[in-house]
């Protein structure tokens, strides 16, 4: 037994793996993380740019399929054999939970964060080929993904949402699930077990970019403003995901909510993101261990899975202070700090630096199909 164990035991929090490569598959690493409490993986393109760029265990099969594959088709054939292997490793802890985890997720491509049609159109495609109970097509929750949501689990399609950085965006997209349930009623489902989603919210990013418009204040501002301005760094991100954790709890009950859970609904569980400490000055597990509580997710790196497991508190935290949540957002607020523009600006960087991984990616292995078929 673990702290990882104890974790989803104990508090009801499970934790996850954000990392996902072909040799954690091949030599035993993802399964020796399950035995030691891992309960689900998450990807995205940048994860995948890593792995396929670093590491020559995707070299044999690349060159197996340039022979009737374009490359983009070859890419999306090795994730795809990563995401059925881990898929296979998880799969016990996914039928010994009843369904609650195990999960594996794969990202739409990037490029269709803005495209409702088209994310709907790659997330069916991803659902139909890869056919398996334990996985999670993710969709960002921009503007135009929010339908998408509403689509996919209409037809009782699970799916991660990712790239939550604002409370309002959050609303939305447990409304877009609800709703997504409720249209599968209305089209004729008598049974919702199957379906099943995250909500990823975003979390140490935001005070990366909060730190820095307070650090922006501070250096315009003298005395105690100047002061309340360095003093409220490193406050933004756990004060937001623990009031966005107060958020979740009312969708999720009354007579609307009812009416689903009868017919086998489960919750949309909030998953903490981003998680690793960017800033040195932090505890390294400071978004970890104040973001524990039941039916949540908290999805880390390698080297955050294994500072929690070494030095991790498991106690309940989300919501042990609500009120002292939200005095801090209404102080960052008065200190001139515009939430929804952190948001909105959070949201665009993640689309482009998941964009611009996934299409550097792109470039070198067109490179390499150059080099192993000259002429291609």
């Amino acid at each position: 037994m673990t702290k990882l164990h104890d974790l989803y035991q104990h508090q009801g929090q499970s934790p996850w793996l954000d990392n996902l490569r072909r040799d954690y598959l091949t030599k035993g690493t993802l399964a020796d993380l399950v035995g030691r409490g891992i309960r689900g993986v998450t990807s995205n393109p940048t994860i995948f740019a890593k792995a396929i760029e670093g590491e020559d265990d995707y070299d044999e099969q690349f060159a197996g399929l340039l022979a009737d594959h374009s490359v983009d088709d070859a890419y999306w054939e090795l994730v795809i054999t990563d995401i059925l292997h881990a898929s296979d490793i998880l799969r016990p802890v996914h039928d010994g939970s009843g369904g609650i985890d195990g999960y594996v997720s794969v990202e739409v491509a990037p490029g269709l964060a803005h495209d409702t049609a088209g994310t709907v159109d790659a997330a069916r495609h991803l659902h139909q080929r890869i056919d398996r109970p334990n996985l999670f097509v993710k969709i960002p929750a921009t503007g135009e993904g929010v339908p998408a949501i509403r689509t996919m689990i209409g037809e009782l399609r699970s799916v991660n949402v990712t790239l939550i950085f604002g409370l309002e965006r959050y609303d939305a997209v447990m409304e877009a699930y609800i709703g997504g349930l409720e249209d599968a009623v209305a089209a004729g489902a008598t049974d919702l077990s199957p379906v099943r989603s995250v909500a990823s919210f975003f979390v140490s990013r935001v005070d990366t970019e909060v730190d820095r418009r307070l650090g922006i204040l501070a250096d315009q501002s003298d005395g105690l403003r100047r002061e309340g301005l360095l003093d409220s760094r490193g406050t933004a991100a756990v004060a937001q995901a623990q009031v966005a954790y107060q958020r979740f709890v009312d969708p999720f009950r009354g007579e609307r909510w009812q009416r689903l859970a009868e017919r086998g609904a489960t919750v949309q569980r909030p998953l903490w993101a981003s998680t690793s400490t960017k800033n040195p000055a932090y505890s390294d597990l400071l978004y970890v261990d104040s973001l524990i509580g039941p039916d949540t997710v908290n999805t880390m790196p390698d080297e955050t899975v294994d500072a929690f497991a070494d030095h991790g508190t498991v106690a309940r935290t989300v919501d042990a202070d609500p009120d002292g949540a939200r005095r801090a957002l209404d102080r960052l607020t008065d200190l001139g700090i515009d939430l929804g523009d952190v948001a909105r600006v959070l949201e665009d960087q993640g689309v482009a630096s998941f964009g611009g991984s996934f299409d550097h990616l792109l470039r070198t292995l067109r490179d390499k199909a150059s080099a192993l078929a000259p002429g291609r």
